[in-house]
């Protein structure tokens, strides 16, 4: 289930982004193809930002996992994000943690190593079960 977030969050991944994955699914790298939910405009590349959807390619990992295609939830950019009480928030890399299934909240991995943005946390509670820490 998808919530709304209360921050200010920039998009600033773009299609051709790579973003590391940190959970424990096989995939280690992707590229992002695809953003949901994305309502642009004509010849503008979609973009993501924290608690967004993306679909993405495997580019390293388990040799059975690689050249998949593969929706991926955005937990951490670099770009930095503003909260509501003025706070601003940046991370160290651009990551994500893969889903199997969207409608059941099911995710491919089983730990998240790292910390998670509240706001992702906020929007798919479930990612908080397997997270070892929310920031």
């Amino acid at each position: 289930m998808m919530k709304a977030t209360g921050s200010k969050v920039s998009r600033s991944l773009q299609i051709g982004s790579e973003v590391k994955i940190v959970d424990n699914s096989g995939a280690k790298k992707i590229e992002i193809v695809g953003v949901l939910h994305y309502g642009g405009r004509h010849r503008r590349l979609p973009k993501a930002g924290i608690g967004d959807i993306v679909i993405g390619t495997v580019k390293e990992g388990n040799p059975d996992m690689r050249h998949t295609v593969v929706k991926a939830i955005i937990i951490r950019q670099k770009k930095p994000i503003r909260r509501p009480d003025g706070r601003r928030l940046c991370f160290e890399d651009n990551a994500a943690v893969v889903i199997k299934d969207l409608e059941k909240g099911e995710f491919a991995g089983t730990v998240i190593k790292g910390p998670v943005a509240r706001e992702a946390a906020k929007r798919f509670p479930k990612i908080t079960r397997i997270s070892t820490m929310v920031i």
